[in-house]
Parts: C-alpha cells; structure tokens; sequence
C-alpha cells in the first residue's frame, strides 16, 4: 500500500502520533541531550532555546563557604582558575555536586532539597559570622542571599554568567498559539518568563497561554511551576526528582494518556 506510515522500531510509533514536544534548555549539551532523550521516548522535540549563557569572566571570592548553584557556575569558576582553598564547598543539588566532583573540586555540603531554600536550611546553623560567597547566574534567587544574611552570614554575590534570551527564540510560542503542541518542558523560572516575553513579541501571548492550557505542561521543580501559574500558565506536573529526563519522560507519558492534541484534559 502506498502511504503508509513508517513505525520507529524502538518505540512502536509512528511520524503522526509522535508527541510534540517544546523544550527551551540553552544550545548547548544539555539541549542535544534534551533532543535525545525525547527522541527516544519517541516524541517529536521542538527544540527552542530561551537561555543564553554569556560568561562574565569572574570567579567565586574567597570566603568561609562557597556556594555554587549550577553546572554551568562550576565549569566557569574552573576555567577562571577557582581555587577554594580551605572554604567549605556547598552545591545546591547533585547535579552541581557532579560537575564539582568531575573537576577534583571536593564537595562538603548538599542540601536534602536541592533549591535555594534547602541551602539556607541546611546551612542556617552554620554560618553565623562567617564569611559566605554565592557564585551563580545574575538571576539568582534572593531567597539564598536573604536567607543566609538573615542567618547572621556576611554574604557576597559574585556573578559568573549572564542569562539573556536569544533573539530567535520563540517558536513554540507560536506553535502553542496554533494549537501545535502537545507539550511544553519548563525547565527554569527564566525559561517561562522569556517564552511568554517571545510570545509577547510575536502577538500572541494570550494564545500563547491558552494553548499550552490546553496541552501537558512541566515544570522542573516548585520554583518553576509557581513562577507559570502566577502567570496564568496551568502546570500538570513536577517530578518528584529535578531531572530533565523524569519531567519529560513523565510529560510524554502524560501525554499518550490523554490522547495528545486530539485528546481532552480533565
């Protein structure tokens, strides 16, 4: 028979029921690997950036302890050269915990919940007069800084790296406007405010919004999910673990439970 769909052999799917699937990781080896996974699971990636990383060329100062919030803070405080010394090391989650570990930086502190909060919680008694450094993004959360100086820490903010929105950026916004997507992975509070901002740009916010109301939508973690539904943005689901891969594993499955765009939501 001519015209017949071609079934993926890993997946049992085929190109028109391959779920559709926005992911707005920066355009480096964390979006190839967003692309890959997804693929994997047999859904369709739309892959449109909403973070640019551009590095300030600055390193942690020294101090008692040391905060580090990212993967990316830890590769750029390497490549300027940061040593610790004898500061105690502090790692918002086990991501960042990794890359820390992978360049022979010892690790000494990591939060039992990985979020600006469970930092201050697990250093609050610790760091009474002590000089801490918090080395992360220019959009840091104030929750840390506040936190740990309300903890009696001395607290100075280096940033390593500038989080901008790439010009390009806004191609799902119209697919969701259209009714094109079955899905939209949030990865980062950044990444909602800069796709509804894309949308903005492009005339189509309101829709914008309605449609990814109509479709799964993830959020990496609580943070995220709050910053999306202060912004009219509904959100299905957040893993129980911060890992790309769960929330979008979670997202395409999600979505073949409930049909995909031909499908209803509850």
């Amino acid at each position: 028979m001519s015209g017949d769909a071609t079934s993926d052999e890993t997946t049992g799917t085929t190109p028109d029921d391959r779920p559709r699937v926005a992911v707005f990781r920066p355009d480096d080896e964390r979006l190839r690997a967003a692309i890959d996974h997804l693929e994997s699971l047999g859904a369709d990636p739309v892959a449109d950036p909403m973070l640019e990383v551009r590095p300030t060329g600055r390193s942690p100062e020294p101090a008692d302890f040391v905060v580090l919030t990212s993967k990316t803070g830890v590769e750029l405080a390497d490549e300027a050269g940061w040593d610790p010394g004898d500061a105690v090391v502090c790692a918002i989650g086990d991501s960042t915990a990794a890359a820390l570990r992978d360049r022979d930086y010892a690790v000494d502190v990591v939060p039992e919940e990985f979020s600006s909060r469970g930092l201050v919680d697990a250093l609050a008694d610790r760091v009474a007069g002590k000089h801490v450094e918090v080395a992360r993004s220019d959009h840091g959360s104030d929750v840390l800084t506040d936190g740990l100086a309300d903890a009696g820490a001395d607290v100075h903010e280096t940033v390593l790296y500038e989080l901008v929105r790439p010009e390009e950026a806004g191609e799902s916004a119209t697919l969701a406007a259209t009714g094109d997507l079955d899905a939209a992975l949030f990865t980062s509070s950044l990444t909602v405010e800069h796709f509804l901002d894309a949308a903005a740009e492009r005339d189509v916010r309101a829709d914008a919004v309605a449609g990814l109301n109509d479709v799964v939508v993830g959020a990496i973690g609580e943070p995220t999910r709050e910053t999306a539904l202060a912004r009219g943005v509904e959100v299905d689901l957040v893993p129980g673990t911060a890992s790309f891969d769960r929330l979008a594993s979670e997202a395409v499955e999600r979505v073949r439970d409930d049909g995909g765009r031909t499908g209803e939501r509850d």
